[in-house]
């Protein structure tokens, strides 16, 4: 990836984190503190975090909110609560219950505890049945 929002530290933290390792471990490979890979991957997490954010407002430009997910609302109903949405607006969700609900929790997994949401979430749709969560 060039030019992309990471630095080349904070690829190489992220591809140890994701072997496994600890920060300790990475510490002692790439020679520096615990406290400065925690600080490394810390940022690296809040420019992919910015960079989601910014990607999810690019794929609302051309759709239309469609309806608000609940704090609390359990996670199997929220794919028939989408589709009666949807379907109250003229348009066909393009995904079948078990890739909604995977393209929801993929959305943003911080936001649901099991099979709950966490935080509400607002759903947008465009014509072709797309759906984006912000």
């Amino acid at each position: 990836m060039k030019d992309g929002l990471l630095t080349d530290r904070q690829k190489e933290v992220l591809r140890y984190r994701k072997q496994g390792l600890t920060q300790q471990q990475i510490a002692d490979i790439i020679s520096t503190s615990k406290a400065n890979v925690c600080t490394i991957e810390k940022s690296a997490m809040e420019n992919i975090r910015r960079a989601r954010d910014t990607l999810e407002f690019l794929y609302t430009l051309d759709a239309k909110h469609l309806c608000t997910i609940q704090a609390g609302m359990d996670l199997l109903d929220v794919a028939p609560f989408i589709y009666s949405e949807a379907e109250k607006i003229g348009t066909k969700v393009k995904y079948d219950t078990i890739s909604l609900i995977n393209k929801i929790r993929e959305s943003s997994p911080d936001r649901f505890k099991a099979r709950h949401v966490r935080d509400t979430i607002e759903v947008y749709i465009n014509d072709e049945g797309d759906l984006y969560f912000g």
